[in-house]
């Protein structure tokens, strides 16, 4: 059913260097100037988007960061709006996505509901209808591996919204190379769902108890004992702050202990789960033991689990549950302590959506650079997810995601078109009419797919381009009204098969009859 492991931890079975500050990029978004907050440094949002407007929160915040926000415009169509962050290629992120409406689309207008994309997969729907009902913030938090030199965080428009999607900070964090490594992130993300500090009932654990500045929030029982001694306790899988020891559930005898966790019903899917066991060594003063089955909704998820004051850890990496889940530790016979559990983890695994073919989004976003004024959503992966492509980008279905077709028709743009065109070598049809594109035609030849191509009523100049000779799916090709010259090659003329306009280009000659 699962993956499940055990591992009994020594303080020297893994040694991690513990950072002032964690590796991260954090974005106040909407902020116009960096801060420093709680220890940690913030940056404004302007470096990492390009879309959206800034917003003050009108309404009084504790928080600095959630004082200000981007929105974007709602739309009938999906469009997707993204942060664009430089990471290192194959190391683990946790993204952080924070959500304070205060307001912000008019005091009468309740919260918008929306998507949020990691690169071509969908996260999931933002509604903090019922956080901000309570004066509250929400926050999202996942756990992908960066598969490139930068990671697109995007909110997007879904059926639901009403109004314009927000967002009031992202954070992206590095994690260490054995943080839920028993995760295939070739595959797959991690959603969080409960991250809880058992036994515990002050505020939110974080940073600088945790390096990476993960939220442990407490949770406690009336029918348990909480232990306040404070251990010394590291080298955990995971690396859970050791603070999260100090506390624990357990039971009062040695009976089982038996709680509901996390704390709202579950949907149906598959979950990763994490618990977390330690206690001081006076316990096992006179020879005592702690030893005890976990089971989880019934099912035993681990057997004979021996806590020592060292420590363990059990994991499960894909385990299916819905609806209210319930924990039980049961003891063992000839255990002399009750059962305890210190910390939990829980997350949703999200399958990976596809990415657009690596070549293509390279050359598409050096088109991106060549062209002024391009639409407000080219941002992220050009195609993923599968609805929310780029404006004027259509692709390929498929395990290899290409670009095969550019229809900017009447879109404002001006500039110029890059030669890297020529490398998106899937594409059929080329519609960039009716805009202010100068410079010269580049190299088509390559692209052996091609079959329409409507360049017509630009700026373009230069001599006629010869390689469409040799491009030999070419049905239409629209160049009228530019500055062309030279003459247009016979063979494209007596070409029956192919529709050729080229009036309007003043300095453009006709082949001799």
């Amino acid at each position: 059913m699962s993956h499940l492991r055990l591992i009994l931890l020594a303080v020297l079975s893994l040694v991690s260097s513990i950072l002032s500050q964690p590796s991260a990029t954090l974005i106040d978004c909407g902020a116009s100037a960096s801060s420093v907050i709680a220890g940690r440094s913030w940056q404004p949002d302007g470096d990492f988007i390009s879309a959206g407007t800034s917003k003050n929160v009108s309404e009084q915040v504790l928080d600095q960061v959630l004082s200000t926000v981007r929105s974007f415009p709602a739309a009938a169509t999906r469009r997707k709006f993204c942060y664009v962050v430089a990471v290192s290629r194959g190391w683990k992120y946790t993204i952080r996505t924070t959500y304070f409406y205060g307001g912000v689309n008019g005091k009468a207008n309740p919260p918008p509901v929306f998507d949020q994309i990691v690169d071509g997969t969908l996260w999931g729907v933002v509604n903090t209808t019922a956080d901000y009902a309570e004066g509250l913030a929400s926050y999202y938090e996942g756990v992908f591996l960066a598969q490139g030199k930068s990671m697109s965080v995007c909110v997007a428009s879904n059926s639901y919204t009403a109004s314009d999607p927000f967002i009031s900070a992202l954070e992206v964090v590095r994690l260490d190379g054995s943080v839920y490594n028993s995760t295939e992130f070739g595959g797959f993300g991690l959603s969080l769902v409960a991250r809880h500090a058992f036994g515990y009932s002050g505020p939110i654990i974080r940073f600088p108890d945790d390096e990476f500045d993960r939220f442990w929030e407490p949770y406690s029982l009336n029918s348990t004992v909480p232990n306040n001694r404070k251990l010394e306790v590291s080298g955990f899988w995971n690396l859970p702050p050791s603070r999260i020891f100090n506390t624990d559930l357990r039971a009062t005898q040695v009976q089982p202990l038996e709680f509901t966790w996390p704390p709202m019903p579950l949907k149906n899917s598959v979950y990763y789960i994490a618990l977390y066991f330690a206690h001081d060594s006076d316990s096992l003063d006179g020879g005592g033991s702690r030893v005890f089955d976990v089971s989880v909704n019934g099912v035993t998820y681990y057997k004979e689990v021996s806590v020592a004051p060292a420590g363990a850890v059990i994991f499960a990496s894909r385990w299916p549950l819905e609806g209210q889940t319930t924990l039980k530790l049961s003891p063992r016979s000839g255990s002399t302590l009750p059962p305890l559990v210190n910390g939990g983890e829980m997350f949703e695994l999200i399958a990976l959506g596809g990415r657009t073919l690596v070549r293509d989004a390279t050359a598409l976003n050096a088109i991106k650079s060549s062209f002024k004024n391009v639409p407000v959503d080219w941002s992220g992966d050009p195609c993923m997810p599968k609805n929310y492509s780029w404006t004027g980008v259509t692709c390929s279905e498929g395990p290899r995601i290409r670009i095969v077709a550019l229809n900017l028709t009447s879109m404002g743009l001006s500039g110029s078109l890059a030669p890297e065109v020529s490398r998106l070598t899937a594409l059929s049809s080329i519609w960039l009419g009716n805009n202010s594109l100068s410079g010269s035609i580049p190299d088509f030849g390559s692209l052996k797919l091609l079959e329409s191509v409507h360049l017509e009523d630009n700026r373009f100049s230069g001599t006629f381009p010869s390689f469409f000779s040799g491009v030999p799916r070419l049905r239409e090709l629209f160049l009228q009204n530019n500055n062309l010259t030279g003459q247009v090659p016979s063979n494209l003329v007596q070409n029956p098969g192919l529709e050729l306009r080229t009036s309007g280009n003043p300095f453009l000659t006709q082949p001799p009859r």
